[in-house]
């Protein structure tokens, strides 16, 4: 049976096929070794004794945003948003930015987490860190009883995390079934603060909703690694807290894009083009007793889906499954001032960048350094060809990072379902296609082909399905029909 040992090496030898590097080379360990933190800067602004809170996973390191509300006089309530200033210590060109910039993304695997930046760097040097000085980029915005974004504004700051807390635990004191975290009550008023906080991003998701925003469940499973052994795979589940740290940063995201807009700079926008396969979506909305338009429709689709959930809570994840599944993927292009955008189909937004994970994720580094030049007035740091040239390559390299990512928990529940050979599971179809048909079971939650009576079988219907074969190296989890 393989071991966490040969998971991790699985995972190596799974980027490198992909064309990701799994380990800095020597010049961007000798930078990082000449690094010291970063707490000034022209025209920063501090902000130090607002109270500032992190909101993130229990076993997250790369802190990249910090929040915090004030109510203003006219009852409208004003948000800000930290964003680690990973710039100020990552230059533009320098062995560290080079590897990031091949890269573009840290990939998450069940072992192992191979970061786009050193680990001193995203989860000391630029991470939000409670009780630590950072530089970060500030992004605010007001929030009215209209729930729409407005009055966005950048600037440069000085912040002090004064409390590192996690989703779970704000989830279950905003629900009332949990008490208030201790790190919540040792600072002075942030309890308030954080209500008000969960209070603005009500109205943001409210908004988003009535614009015809799709409200989907989360669908990917987390593998459970102890003492180094595959134990289980556990679905990730959306709370309170985590519905109001998202709403946040899809609101500062498409405050960003206006402001690089409004200050005549390009940028590189975050896109969800309309569903190439809406006739299946049309198909699913029939058998439910429903119906969608012929033309692909946000609003329609936000609207059936919000019905379906209040209708059929039970079964709400499997469709949310399916229709992530039919939508498509994301990709980053270029986007000019001048252009029309081409918007975000799922969030039902045409003004989207990446911004708020600039740790993580090397598109949120070029919005850092293009905002920062807005804030000075100055020329885009990236010629156009530059950044479409960047947009074009963070999307293959993104699409690399999941495919290894997807492989490898494969791999860990490959590893897992080895000795369940020959028993039968309940799923669903998540892909259909020339290339083959794959299903997700329910429990555990597993992806894998089938390779016997496959024929007829289309994205979003149950199945019966039994396993035949298990390969943790390659990642494959083989099931026939039942």
């Amino acid at each position: 049976m393989a071991s966490h040992t040969d998971l991790a090496e699985l995972a190596r030898e799974a980027m490198r096929a992909r064309g990701l590097e799994p380990e800095f080379p020597p010049e961007a360990l000798a930078q990082l070794a000449r690094l010291a933190p970063e707490v000034d800067g022209a025209g920063v602004v501090d902000q130090r004794a607002l109270p500032w809170c992190s909101i993130d996973n229990d076993d997250s390191r790369d802190l990249d945003q910090l929040t915090v509300a004030e109510r203003l006089d006219d009852g409208r309530t004003r948000v800000l948003v930290a964003i680690a200033d990973v710039d100020a210590l990552v230059a533009r060109g320098t062995p560290i930015d080079d590897h990031a910039r091949h890269n573009t993304t840290s990939v998450y695997t069940p072992t192992r987490v191979f970061p786009m930046l050193p680990e001193r760097l995203s989860t000391d040097l630029t991470s939000l860190n409670e009780a630590e000085d950072r530089l970060a980029v500030v992004v605010a915005f007001v929030v009215g009883d209209d729930g729409r974004p407005g009055d966005g504004t950048v600037s440069r700051a000085l912040v002090r995390n004064q409390a590192r807390l996690t989703y779970d635990d704000v989830a279950a004191w905003l629900e009332g079934t949990g008490e208030a975290p201790r790190a919540l009550t040792a600072a002075e008023g942030l309890d308030e603060r954080l209500r008000l906080q969960d209070d603005a991003a009500g109205r943001l998701r409210e908004r988003r909703r009535q614009d015809g925003a799709l409200d989907l469940e989360g669908t990917d499973a987390r593998v459970v690694v102890s003492d180094g052994k595959v134990v289980g795979l556990q679905p990730d589940t959306k709370n309170r807290a985590r519905a109001l740290i998202e709403d946040f940063m899809i609101a500062v995201n498409g405050v960003t894009a206006r402001c690089l807009e409004e200050s005549g700079l390009p940028s590189i926008r975050r896109v969800v083009r309309s569903p190439r396969r809406w006739d299946r979506l049309q198909a699913l909305a029939v058998e439910a007793g429903e119906s969608l338009p012929d033309a692909p429709d946000p609003r329609a689709l936000g609207a059936f889906l919000a019905g379906r959930r209040k209708a059929d809570p039970a079964g709400y994840r499997d469709l949310s499954l399916a229709v992530l599944k039919l939508l498509g993927r994301g990709e980053y292009v270029l986007t000019r001032a001048t252009d029309e955008g081409v918007g975000h189909f799922g969030l039902a937004v045409d003004e989207y960048v990446h911004s708020t994970a600039p740790n993580r994720r090397f598109p949120d580094l070029i919005t850092q350094r293009l905002l920062k030049a807005s804030v000075t007035g100055s020329a885009s740091p990236y010629p156009d060809e530059e950044l479409d040239a960047l947009a074009r390559h963070c999307t293959m390299q993104e699409d690399a990072a999941d495919k290894v990512e997807r492989q490898m928990r494969k791999s860990a529940a490959a590893l897992l379902l080895s000795t369940h050979v020959g028993e039968r599971f309940d799923a669903m179809v998540t892909g259909a296609s020339d290339k083959g048909v794959w299903v997700r079971t329910f429990a555990p939650i597993a992806e894998g082909r089938v390779v016997r009576g496959a024929s007829g079988l289309d994205v979003g219907e149950r199945v019966a399905v039994t396993l035949v074969a298990t390969d943790v190296a390659k990642g494959f989890i083989d099931f026939a029909r039942a």
